[in-house]
């Protein structure tokens, strides 16, 4: 009786992950694809420059505090040295604040990134999905995620199929 159970839950698991089907996107290529993710990172690029421009002029600035204050250490009374050693750490302190409300985890370049690209990201997600659901796929993987893909059959790509959903035709240059 256990090997007639122990057959039938062998045989059942293997017609179950038969019928099971599997794709694959890249979301790489199909982000290159799309204009308004190619528009969000020049103005996400654009951004990023000018506050780095700024960051390094504040650090210049320190630096030569600094410079001038190693100069003119020798002249400085005790008061003034400690002035100025205040007036440097009070510098390089608001340059590294300006640095994390820009670049931090919670800065402006990370909520612009957010407010620009995550509508992109939930209109890929609704094509995969449609796909998912006309193909019957019960999983779509992603290839240029960090799950490591040692062989992917061509075949089963659906990048060119979430583009079509979006709206966008896929065309030009190749994978």
């Amino acid at each position: 009786m256990k090997k007639l159970f122990i057959i039938s839950l062998v045989l059942f698991l293997s017609i179950s992950m038969q019928a099971q089907k599997f794709a694959y996107i890249d979301t790489e290529y199909i982000l290159a694809k799309i204009p308004e993710y190619q528009e969000a990172q020049k103005q996400l690029d654009a951004l990023s420059k000018q506050w780095q421009t700024q960051a390094e002029k504040r650090y210049k600035a320190i630096d030569k505090m600094y410079k001038d204050f190693q100069a003119e250490e020798i002249l400085l009374t005790e008061s003034m040295k400690n002035k100025r050693q205040e007036d440097i750490i009070k510098r390089e302190e608001e340059a590294r604040e300006f640095q994390k409300s820009k670049f931090g985890v919670d800065g402006e370049l990370f909520k612009k990134r957010k407010e620009l690209i995550k509508p992109i990201q939930e209109r890929i997600y609704k094509a995969v999905q449609e796909t998912a659901n006309v193909g019957k796929y019960s999983v779509i993987f992603d290839k240029s995620s960090a799950a490591t893909m040692v062989y992917s059959n061509p075949k089963y790509d659906k990048s060119d199929d979430i583009l079509k959903r979006m709206g966008i035709k896929p065309g030009g240059n190749s994978k």
